[in-house]
């Protein structure tokens, strides 16, 4: 089992399969991890999965700062989640360097196989094999595997040679981000402001001009804000070729017209925008994952989704390789994680047409959504869009309960050994068939599968179910209703059982 690329998508999905008892070989052409700047912070579904795997506590240790409120830029306006007690969507400031960094150590505990400065110059497969063409620090081999997974970014290679059309488009903006240090020259008032000698202010939040926008985020007195410009350009970067402060800096004077000063960065990048997803994400026993298979025109998303392909993927690959899996098990990774990736294309696209719009009827369809973001039922409805907490996989079966297909909930268990969580139960990411009603028929019923289920008696405050079937990836496979009689329940869960993992 060999994955290409040691980003956080193939990082992740090395522990996962880890974790799934499964030994895969790492390939990463660089001979060093990467320290140009990428995405800051890690935000969506994946930090609740990162806490059902007994993570989250050690990422959030990690972060370079304070962990920013809930409000998060959507296409030139904001989903301010500040007045909720419960917000739909959370982010850590965690640099991509560090996540890596972070992503890499955990394989590194778990036995993953990691080779840096070897490149694959070619792939082919056959009916039982994917042959691997690799240049590394002491010359070309060749290797074979039973699956590959194309883990490597948005030129994908592996994607190429499999085969797969990439279809799209690319926005003709850059984008540059950074964290800036001002000078004392320059002032950051009580509201947020910045009072530039010669110019003025310089408000924060969004200022469009005729050339691009400009966005600042700062606190009273803090020497320390965030700037943002969007320019139209058809200039091609090489991602890694790192940003500068000064052209940083041209850019905000070409936008506003006026020259900013600046002391000093913590963190520059910059980045074109491209919506585009695969046609398919499997080729035979080529897999793709993360930007090699999708990319989105807005900021914030494609680490959650591309580590959230991995977990998805990873447990269907072990169950195939153990030789444990049902027909079509692997063809469920692209029908669950294309369908999510749609999903996340449809509002990074609104996010287009929301942003890039300069003219009055822009403007009016800018203040219209903000008036609507005001009300807490579409507020939360789009950050669960944001975050992907609204995904549901279709799921096998008739008279579904409304949890199947969903990230199970994280109920407060308590058992005979003591209180306990989902969570806490998930840290194996082995599936689980969890008894909240004292049902002994679905526990017999689901002793066939021993000892690729675990099974747990629990008792929870308002049950929202007599019992779940949990998948490795946390979703819900299938549920009983409160009290529903067990010549009801018993055939769809054996149903279930077997679509997921197969005849015991």
């Amino acid at each position: 089992m060999i994955i290409v690329g040691a980003g956080p998508t193939g990082l992740m999905l090395a522990a996962e399969l880890r974790l799934a008892g499964v030994r895969p070989l790492v390939l990463e052409r660089q001979p060093q991890p990467r320290d140009t700047p990428k995405a800051g912070g890690l935000g969506g579904q994946i930090l609740q999965l990162l806490r059902y795997r007994g993570l989250l506590e050690r990422f959030e240790a990690a972060c370079t700062g304070p962990v920013p409120a809930p409000r998060f830029p959507f296409g030139g306006v904001h989903l301010d989640f500040t007045q909720l007690p419960d917000p739909p969507m959370h982010a850590l400031p965690l640099p991509q360097q560090l996540l890596e960094r972070l992503l890499g150590e955990r394989a590194g505990e778990l036995g993953v196989d990691l080779r840096r400065g070897h490149e694959v110059t070619g792939v082919s497969q056959d009916d039982d094999a994917v042959t691997v063409d690799v240049r590394g620090p002491d010359g070309p081999y060749r290797t074979s595997t039973r699956y590959l997974v194309g883990c490597d970014g948005a030129r994908s290679r592996i994607r190429d040679w499999a085969g797969i059309p990439f279809p799209g488009t690319t926005y003709p903006e850059v984008n540059r981000l950074a964290q800036v240090t001002l000078p004392d020259t320059v002032t950051v008032l009580g509201n947020g402001d910045l009072d530039v000698p010669g110019f003025g202010a310089i408000r924060a939040g969004f200022t469009r001009t005729d050339h691009g926008l400009l966005g600042v985020g700062s606190s009273p007195g803090a020497r320390s804000v965030s700037l943002y410009t969007i320019e139209d350009e058809t200039t091609e970067y090489d991602d890694d070729v790192p940003m500068t402060l000064a052209e940083l800096q041209d850019s905000v004077h070409r936008v506003l017209g006026a020259h900013l000063p600046l002391a000093g960065s913590t963190r520059l990048s910059r980045f074109t925008f491209k919506a585009r997803q695969a046609e398919r994400y499997r080729e035979g026993r080529i897999l793709i994952a993360g930007d090699a298979a999708h990319l989105f025109p807005a900021t914030g998303v494609a680490l959650n989704a591309g580590m959230l392909d991995a977990v998805n993927l990873a447990w269907k690959l072990a169950a195939d390789l153990r030789g444990t899996a049902p027909a079509g098990l692997l063809d469920t990774y692209h029908a669950e994680r294309h369908m999510a990736g749609a999903r996340t294309l449809l509002h990074t696209r609104a996010q287009v047409a929301l942003r890039r719009g300069h003219d009055a009827a822009a403007e009016a369809l800018r203040e219209v959504f903000t008036e609507l973001l005001a009300d807490e039922q579409p507020l939360r409805r789009m950050g669960a869009l944001v975050a992907g907490t609204d995904i549901r996989y279709p799921m096998p079966g008739t008279r579904l309960h409304p949890l199947a297909g969903t990230f199970a909930p994280d109920l407060t268990l308590h058992t005979d050994r003591g209180i306990t969580s989902v969570a806490e139960l998930m840290h194996p990411a082995r599936p689980v068939l969890l008894d909240l009603a004292g049902r002994p028929e679905l526990r017999q019923t689901a002793s066939d599968w021993r000892p690729l289920v675990d099974v747990h008696t629990a008792k929870t405050d308002d049950p929202p179910a007599d019992a779940l079937l949990i998948r490795p990836d946390g979703h819900v496979a299938w549920a009983a209703a409160l009290d529903e009689p067990a010549d009801s329940a018993t055939p769809p869960l054996r149903e279930a059982l077997s679509a997921w993992f197969g005849t015991p």
